[in-house]
Parts: C-alpha cells; sequence; structure tokens
C-alpha cells in the first residue's frame, strides 16, 4: 500500500509539473535584422547591407531613431578603408533612395508608419576603397529605439551586422 500510495504521489507530481505547459516568449515590440549579399568583397567592390525593422505589436511604428558605428576590430584596423555610398528603401513600387548613411541618422529611413505586423527594409551601400587593405574584416553594430502610435517605446542593440571579408585580389 506505501508503494501504491508513493507510486501515486510520484505520478501525479509528475503528471501536474511535467505537463505544465511552457512559457512562451513574446516577440520583442520591435526587431532590427542586418543581412548582406555577399561575406566577401575585395578593395575597390561594393556590399550591400540590408537592415529591416519588423513592427511585432498591434500599434503602427511612428518613429525610429538609429545608428550605426563600426565594431572595435573593425576600427583596430586603419587601412581598411570604406564608406557608405548609397541608401535606398524597398517599397511595393521598387526601391527608392533615402538620405542618411550614418552615423546616427539611419532612422527616417524607413519611410513613413509601420503598420503591425509590417517590416520596412534599408539597404546601404558600402563602398571599399580601391586603396584599402585587405584580410581583414569589416562589421558594424547598431541601437535602435521606436515609438508606436500607442505612446509606448522600445530600443535594442547592439544588433551586429555579418562581416565583410576584404580579401586579397
Amino acid at each position: 500500500m506505501t508503494r501504491l500510495g508513493l507510486g501515486a504521489v510520484l505520478a501525479l507530481a509528475l503528471a501536474v509539473f511535467g505537463m505544465a505547459p511552457t512559457a512562451s516568449a513574446d516577440p520583442a515590440p520591435a526587431e532590427l535584422t542586418f543581412a548582406t549579399d555577399s561575406a566577401t568583397t575585395t578593395p575597390g567592390g561594393t556590399v550591400n547591407l540590408s537592415m529591416t525593422i519588423t513592427n511585432n505589436k498591434t500599434y503602427d511604428i511612428w518613429f525610429v531613431y538609429q545608428t550605426i558605428e563600426p565594431t572595435w576590430l573593425t576600427t583596430q584596423r586603419p587601412d581598411l578603408k570604406y564608406a557608405f555610398t548609397g541608401c535606398s528603401l524597398a517599397t511595393a513600387a521598387g526601391a527608392t533612395p533615402c538620405s542618411g548613411t550614418g552615423p546616427a541618422n539611419l532612422g527616417t529611413n524607413y519611410g513613413a508608419t509601420i503598420p503591425p505586423g509590417q517590416s520596412r527594409t534599408v539597404t546601404l551601400t558600402l563602398q571599399i576603397a580601391a586603396d584599402s587593405g585587405c584580410n581583414g574584416n569589416i562589421g558594424f553594430y547598431s541601437y535602435y529605439y521606436a515609438e508606436f502610435s500607442d505612446s509606448a517605446n522600445t530600443s535594442g542593440g547592439p544588433v551586429y551586422t555579418p562581416q565583410t571579408r576584404v580579401l586579397c585580389a
């Protein structure tokens, strides 16, 4: 009888605690992701760096402020020469030019209000100088701040870009 009682208690504990639903994490109110069109380039080449902000809330994003800075490792290679030379916003009608290529004026590039569940993608063109050093990685990190139509706000970061390897030709 004691064995049955202990077994029943153990079975009950497993049923209660082992079968309890797991908590699911809500997504961040806004999420920033990066992608590049190439993992490598050579001096004189270009790489497109795409930044996508996604609205995971049920309210519109009204305002985005975003910065972009080189990583510490990138700053340790003064022979790596590069610049952001272009900016475009992806729209339903195609890419449209935008202004602001960093380091602290990227937020306005996302355009008008971002409705719930939608995202906007801005692509920066990273130009590697023809006389740049090679065999080094160029990487960036970003912080962002977003305001929503319900007067709430969120911030995040650092969000790191994929690194681009500058290869010798």
